[in-house]
C-alpha cells in the first residue's frame, strides 16, 4: 500500500545556530542518506525535501502499518518532526469503488423519469 508521509520540523525543535549545526550533522544529513537508500530499495517511490521549510513529503510503499512505522521511525530526524500519514488508494480502486454509486444514481434518475 502507498502512503503520503509529510514531515515538518516541530515548533519546539527550533534551534539556536550551534544546536543547528549538530542538528544538521546528526539528524538531517543522516536522514537524507537513509531516504536515498530507501528510494533505491523501492520503499520511497517519490518525494523529497520540501522547499522553504525543514521537512519531507514522501510517497512510501509499505506492506503494513508496522512496516510503515519502521520506515518513518527509522529516520533519525523523526523524533523532531510533526508527521502526518495519508493512506493512498489507486486510481483503479477508486474507479471500482464509485461505479456502484454511479449505477445507483442512474437507477434513481431512470425511476424518477418513469414515474414523472
Amino acid at each position: 500500500m502507498r502512503y503520503l508521509v509529510e514531515m515538518r520540523l516541530a515548533e519546539y525543535a527550533r534551534l539556536e545556530p550551534r544546536e543547528g549545526l549538530v542538528f544538521i550533522e546528526n539528524y538531517i544529513l543522516p536522514s537524507l542518506e537513509l531516504c536515498k537508500t530507501l528510494e533505491a530499495q523501492g520503499k520511497i517511490l517519490a518525494g523529497g525535501p520540501i522547499s522553504g521549510v525543514i521537512g519531507f513529503a514522501l510517497i512510501v510503499e509499505a506492506n503494513s502499518a508496522l512496516e510503515l512505522d519502521e520506515i518513518i521511525e527509522g529516520l533519525p530526524i523523526w523524533p523532531r518532526m510533526h508527521t502526518t500519514v495519508t493512506p493512498l488508494t489507486t486510481f483503479d480502486d477508486r474507479a471500482k469503488a464509485i461505479r456502484p454509486r454511479l449505477d445507483q444514481i442512474r437507477a434513481r434518475i431512470a425511476g424518477a423519469m418513469a414515474a414523472g
